[in-house]
């Protein structure tokens, strides 16, 4: 999978998660930037310009500003832009009530923590190819 020229928002609270994340975003090609939390993802959706970041995935535990609220105001932003980029839940919470949660504030997917390669790629065939 080669998705170079393309750029994923990563939101991860957690440090080692981040980079663990990040490490295998990077592999499939893909440029990665991270928030560590939803107040800063929101912040950097509405001061980038469109079409900047071609994927996000969204943690859902974390301080400030959860997955969830981050989605909703990211979608409520007056721009077509950030209704219609990919966000991708990124969390351990796998049970069918958290993947509809997910799906019901706006997201596009769902993956559960730790990371498997195969739905990973999945996932992002699903919005690259």
């Amino acid at each position: 999978m080669c998705l170079t020229g393309h750029r994923a928002l990563l939101v991860e609270d957690n440090e080692l998660n981040a980079e663990t994340a990040a490490e295998i975003l990077k592999m499939t090609g893909l440029e990665v930037e991270r928030a560590v939390d939803g107040t800063e993802a929101v912040d950097k959706m509405l001061r980038c310009a469109d079409g900047y970041y071609d994927i996000i995935f969204m943690d859902i535990q974390m301080p400030k500003m959860n997955g969830y609220d981050a989605t909703r105001a990211i979608r409520s932003a007056n721009r077509n832009y950030c209704k219609k980029v990919p966000i991708v839940a990124m969390t351990a919470n796998a049970f069918a009530e958290d993947v509809q949660a997910a799906k019901t504030v706006g997201m596009n997917g769902h993956i559960a923590k730790p990371l498997d390669w195969n739905e990973l790629a999945k996932t992002l065939n699903k919005w690259f190819y």
